[in-house]
């Protein structure tokens, strides 16, 4: 039995990530989704959320951790930033493997990770698709959400690889830059080549 192609899902803030996610699922593909692991770990009675505690004092609550607290305690703070990735790291790759196992017999599985580039790299990935729209739509998408401001959106671009080095790494590239059904169209074009290819 061959085991499952891997394609890695990457993009930048406001690119439409999640929405092609949603496609593929949409699509019978299982997607590990590593923001909603990190979330549940992070939570109550998550497995990060003591150590964190222990970590990182006046963190966590009964809801688990406090993002907020946590986001002020690590940032700009590479040292402490180490501390809570050796925490959460290994548990997101334990639920990986686990969905790996639970996934076995597919013949495709995505894995959705944001920092791809930034932080996991291509290591134990078949291929790497990268969701990509045109600067002004993404900008837009950005300042349209709750609490978001044109400096935070410039601080967060600044922290990730810019969009043109992510397409130029890419194996395969997404454009949300058109219409729903153009995008689907292409997630479902691409999923066709890739099962089609392992059978």
């Amino acid at each position: 039995m061959t085991k499952p192609f891997i394609l890695g899902l990457t993009g930048s803030i406001g690119m439409g990530k999640s929405a092609v996610a949603a496609m593929f699922r949409g699509l019978g593909v299982p997607v590990f989704d590593a923001d909603a692991a990190v979330h549940v770990l992070q939570g109550p009675g998550g497995a990060c959320t003591a150590p964190i505690e222990r970590a990182f004092p006046g963190t966590t609550g009964p809801a688990g951790v406090d993002r907020a607290k946590l986001g002020a305690a690590v940032f700009g703070n590479p040292q402490a930033l180490r501390v809570l990735e050796s925490i959460v790291h290994p548990e997101v790759a334990a639920l990986r493997r686990t969905f790996l196992a639970d996934n076995a017999d597919q013949s495709l599985i995505v894995f959705d990770i944001p920092l791809l580039f930034e932080k996991t790299g291509q290591h134990g990935l078949d291929a790497v698709v990268v969701v990509s729209a045109p600067p002004e739509m993404q900008r837009e998408r950005v300042l349209a959400r709750p609490g978001m401001t044109a400096q935070k959106f410039e601080q967060i671009l600044g922290l990730q690889v810019p969009d043109a080095e992510k397409r130029a790494r890419a194996d395969h590239v997404i454009d949300t830059g058109v219409s729903l059904a153009e995008t689907r169209h292409a997630v479902q074009r691409l999923v066709h080549a890739i099962a089609g290819a392992q059978i």
